[in-house]
C-alpha cells in the first residue's frame, strides 16, 4: 500500500505547472524566504519549486550527501579521480580516442601507458597535461 501523503502531491505538482510568472515569484518567496535570483525563466522556477516539494513531501538527500555536496561546492575537497574500469574519450583533430583506465596505467589502442601525460603528448605531438587533455582531475 502506497504511503499516504498529507495532501495530494500529483495535484500540488500540477498546480506548480499551471503558474504564471508572477505566481511563481509568489510561491518561490514562500518556498525560500526570498525573491529568486534575476532573470530565471518561469519554466526553471517551476522546475526547481517541484523538487522542493517533492523533497519536503518524500525527503530529501542524506546528511553525509548534502555534506559531500558542499565540501565539493566550497573547493576544499577535489573531485573523484577516474578509477580502474573507467573509460575516458577525447576527440583530436577529427579521431576519437578512447582510453581505460587501469591498475597501474590506462589502457589505448592495446598498449598501456603510465601517465595520461604520455598518451596527450602521443596524441598531439605536443606537451599536455594529461588531465586536463582529458578532463580528469
Amino acid at each position: 500500500m502506497a504511503r499516504k501523503l498529507r495532501f495530494d502531491l500529483n495535484q500540488a505538482i500540477s498546480d506548480i505547472e499551471r503558474l504564471d510568472r508572477g505566481g511563481c515569484l509568489d510561491r518561490w518567496r514562500d518556498a525560500f524566504g526570498r525573491p529568486p535570483p534575476k532573470h530565471l525563466s518561469p519554466q526553471f522556477m517551476k522546475r526547481v519549486l517541484i523538487w522542493d516539494l517533492q523533497n519536503k513531501e518524500l525527503g530529501g538527500l542524506s546528511i553525509g550527501t548534502e555534506r559531500r555536496l558542499k565540501e565539493i561546492a566550497s573547493g576544499k575537497t577535489p573531485p573523484a579521480k577516474a578509477k580502474p574500469g573507467s573509460h575516458l574519450v577525447r576527440e583530436w583533430n577529427g579521431r576519437t580516442y578512447q582510453v581505460e583506465v587501469v591498475d597501474g596505467g590506462y589502457l589505448m589502442d592495446g598498449r598501456i601507458w603510465r601517465s595520461l601525460s604520455a598518451i596527450a603528448r602521443h596524441i598531439t605531438g605536443a606537451r599536455w597535461s594529461g588531465p586536463r587533455f582529458f578532463g580528469v582531475q
